[in-house]
């Protein structure tokens, strides 16, 4: 779990940076209102070797992905209010190029930066500006009726579309290698088809949403997929397997854009290279894009944790939900409790509960409580620590009285962390009404509080045979006292701090010898337990 945490953490970092090496663009997207955002676009495709922009429009290039393989400066093609149309024209003009079709899906990204897609109802979308596609996300956003105060956002595209690029590249630096503006641009500037989309995007949804881009736990996914990336898959990833590469982790994937890049897609089958005998004969693996990707557009908030410590009060009530044979077993269970009343606060879609140890449904849990965690999947609302404190009031003021709640906070991941260790750590006090066969004697009061840090040894108990392994475990019994009950000598509380994960019960009427040493076999007679308590667990951590 943690290692996912840490993992999304330095994903987000890095979309960040990414954003911020293309913040150029945004300077740029002020300036071009009051200094004629055509004209910068036109001196930005004066800059350009015609002929390899008509050669690449020439074979189905769209305007944008002619404009970043040739890394056009300052990357004004990721101009929020350009639309696709607009960079047509401005190339065809400048280039005197004109398709023979009105329009047709770009043969590297498929639609991806022309902005078109079908939706989750196979409906064919084409949007004219970044803008456009930025407004559908907002509304999006608005009517999940997440509260935000930042987003990250995601794209994922196919991996055929990185494999179309590396193709042509590779084609294009064979075909113009002898030319100087092959290393200065091709090599250096150009931008991947994400970030492009990213940072098009990007600026106006900060505007629609009034916040800002950032590592954000609230995410915005656009995840793009094409029927033809499966077909052809399993035959084009032969060149991108998984290998092992030097850094911490041990195993990376290597097919990321970077390196796909960089890739000599030289090897590919002959139908799939780029031909270089000629400028006419420049291609891409696919001929024609006759349909553009699929598009699902995702709003979700990463998981949020809330902790703090449980009381159950009942001997009829379970940690979790507990049924057998489609029969509820028991009143109710300290997780729907503490989950039903939080996750409507949160509006969240589900929630898992996750606790510091478990005591049997007829074990009470008093005293300082058990340290518990509650994820709430997808919450559209991060309760304020004023909502906190309600929700902890709801709980306890429950008119059956069966859970309570203490301590209640939000808190970050790390709560789980604290969770597993404290769990390892941890010390549990407990008190037990015991009844032994003979009466009680003083000497026995005395003889028990004396035993300090006594070792014992467990084989699994036999009531839970059936769902644990045979396994003996040591354990350790730090400190035991006996609290006399008034008018009885064969009835006794026994108090008692254990190491997490001792079996009261068995150490008390020692499970016919599997536990050893018991309180039966120390004081010499039949010993029975009636009823238990958990009256404290100790967690430094938490």
């Amino acid at each position: 779990m943690s290692n996912e945490v840490e993992s999304a953490q330095v994903s987000d970092a890095m979309e960040v940076a990414q954003l911020s090496s293309l913040a150029a663009v945004d300077s740029h997207a002020g300036s071009c209102e009051a200094e004629m955002p055509s004209r910068l676009l036109n001196d930005a495709v004066r800059s350009l070797p015609y002929h390899v922009v008509k050669d690449l429009l020439s074979i189905g290039v769209c305007s944008r992905c002619v404009l970043r393989i040739l890394g056009t400066e300052d990357h004004i093609y990721c101009h929020s209010s350009f639309s696709q149309s607009m960079l047509c024209s401005v190339l065809e003009e400048v280039t005197g190029f004109k398709s023979e079709c009105d329009f047709q899906f770009c043969s590297v990204c498929l639609g991806v930066l022309q902005l078109s897609y079908r939706d989750d109802k196979e409906t064919l979308v084409k949007m004219e500006s970044p803008n456009d596609m930025a407004l559908v996300i907002a509304e999006l956003v608005k009517k999940e009726g997440h509260q935000i105060d930042g987003f990250s956002l995601e794209v994922s595209i196919p991996q055929f579309i990185l494999e179309n690029e590396s193709s042509l590249l590779s084609g294009m630096k064979k075909r113009y290698e002898s030319e100087p503006w092959l290393q200065e641009r091709l090599l250096s500037k150009c931008v991947s088809v994400k970030d492009v989309l990213k940072f098009a995007i990007t600026k106006p949804l900060e505007t629609l949403l009034d916040t800002k881009a950032s590592a954000s736990s609230f995410r915005i996914r656009l995840a793009y997929t094409h029927k033809m990336a499966f077909g052809n898959s399993v035959e084009r990833n032969q060149g991108f397997k998984r290998r092992k590469i030097g850094t911490e982790n041990g195993l990376q994937n290597v097919n990321d854009e970077s390196v796909v890049a960089n890739k000599d897609c030289s090897d590919y089958p002959t139908n799939e290279t780029i031909a270089v005998t000629g400028r006419s004969s420049l291609k891409v693996p696919i001929d024609k894009v006759s349909e553009p990707c699929h598009l699902v557009y995702l709003c979700y908030r990463t998981h949020i944790y809330l902790c703090g410590r449980y009381l159950k009060y009942s001997r009829n009530v379970s940690q979790t939900r507990w049924i057998i044979d489609e029969e509820r077993m028991g009143e109710a269970s300290v997780e729907e409790i503490i989950g039903s009343n939080i996750l409507p606060m949160c509006r969240g879609d589900n929630y898992k509960f996750h606790a510091a140890g478990r005591e049997d449904s007829d074990v009470r849990m008093l005293g300082s409580g058990r340290p518990f965690l509650l994820e709430i999947q997808n919450a559209r609302q991060v309760p304020s620590e004023e909502t906190v404190k309600e929700i902890e009031s709801k709980i306890n003021g429950l008119e059956n009285k069966l859970v309570g709640v203490k301590n209640l906070q939000v808190v970050g991941s790390q709560g789980w962390t604290l969770m597993r260790e404290g769990e390892a750590e941890k010390q549990k006090q407990y008190c037990a009404l015991v009844w032994i066969s003979r009466p009680l004697e003083d000497e026995d009061v005395c003889s028990i509080s004396l035993l300090n840090d006594m070792q014992i040894l467990q084989k699994t108990p036999i009531r839970v045979l059936h769902r644990r392994s045979p396994l003996e475990r040591k354990k350790i019994i730090y400190w035991m006292k006996i609290e006399r009950i008034a008018e009885s000598s064969q009835y006794f509380l026994l108090h008692l701090c254990t190491q997490a994960g001792t079996y009261i019960k068995e150490f008390v009427h020692g499970d016919f010898g599997r536990t050893q040493p018991s309180i039966g076999s120390i004081l010499g007679c039949r010993a029975e337990i009636l009823q238990l308590d958990v009256t404290d667990v100790k967690m430094d951590s938490f």
